[in-house]
């Protein structure tokens, strides 16, 4: 039997958009310190609005932070299921839908700002991972980076800023409470 006879190596087959992780134990360091940063990021936000003497008073209630991860979890199910022609294309749209949440739940300066940071951050980060071997992207787009990752990275951060906020919201009311009742 010859060499290009022998069996065809079934290769493991992932979407465009998937990255893999090369190894368990990292994995859930990289899990661990992503929980770590999301709660951490929930906290700036309502320091960042107290620095800065802005107190975010949009739509102040749980029903729109809700409302604000469903939007969220929306943008992310569109970058991952719908085709788009190309992925400018794609990059473009998830650009305004992430605009448009921030402007539908959040319109502050510094929501804005920080969202942005989050996004120039992270995505510096999942860039070295993927340099240093931890990740693999698939199909990588633009500079070896996937163009919509940014936009994803800045909606998860005006969605978790909102939820750190009306969290601080809550723990303010308490104490108030606490005070008008002794």
């Amino acid at each position: 039997m010859a060499e290009s006879d022998a069996a065809p190596t079934i290769s493991k087959k992932c979407g465009p958009y998937i990255s893999s992780v090369t190894s368990h134990g990292i994995n859930l360091v990289i899990r661990g310190l992503v929980l770590f940063f999301i709660a951490v990021i929930g906290l700036l936000y309502p320091c960042m609005d107290r620095h800065l003497g802005e107190p975010h008073k949009f739509k102040r209630e749980w029903s729109s932070v809700m409302r604000c991860v469903a939007v969220f979890v929306g943008i992310n199910h569109a970058s991952a299921k719908v085709d788009f022609a190309n992925n400018i294309q794609l990059s473009l749209t998830l650009a305004a839908l992430s605009i448009g949440l921030w402007w539908t739940f959040d319109r502050s300066r510094s929501g804005f700002g920080l969202g942005i940071g989050i996004a120039f951050l992270a995505t510096l980060v999942s860039q070295l991972l993927v340099y240093n071997g931890v990740y693999q992207y698939t199909s990588p787009d633009f500079l070896y980076v996937r163009s919509w990752l940014p936009c994803i990275f800045f909606a998860g951060g005006i969605t978790v800023g909102n939820i750190g906020r009306q969290l601080a919201m809550y723990e303010c009311k308490v104490i108030a409470e606490k005070s008008h009742q002794d």
